[in-house]
């Protein structure tokens, strides 16, 4: 694997860290992933759209004014995403040649 298998829409730590998320729930409200993620209300939006536009999360919002809830779920193409992202970090990591130790001592 290479630095191309990476998703470039999940190197962005917020977007892989709401899909990682996502990926362990059926449903996800919005105020539980901003307080996990620790990240403002815009931000969070900014995130979800991507996330949304790319096809890796679907967005159902319920209830009426001060009941209004946004909830996320991941999609099958998201889930595939998040699992092939992670796997090429892992092929990364594991397949890192060391340096040469050119100090002596």
């Amino acid at each position: 694997m290479s630095l191309d298998d990476l998703d470039p829409l999940l190197t962005q730590p917020k977007r892989l860290a709401a899909l990682g998320v996502l990926a362990n729930s059926k449903n996800t409200e919005f105020a539980f992933l901003r307080e996990v993620l620790t990240i403002s209300d815009s931000d969070l939006s900014k995130q979800m759209s991507a996330l949304t536009e790319a096809g890796y999360v679907t967005v159902k919002k319920t209830g009426r004014g001060r009941n209004r809830q946004t909830w996320f779920k991941i999609t099958d193409a998201g889930r595939s995403a998040v699992h092939a992202h992670v796997a090429a970090l892992n092929a990364l990591v594991d397949a890192a040649p060391a340096a040469p130790d050119l100090v002596e001592g």
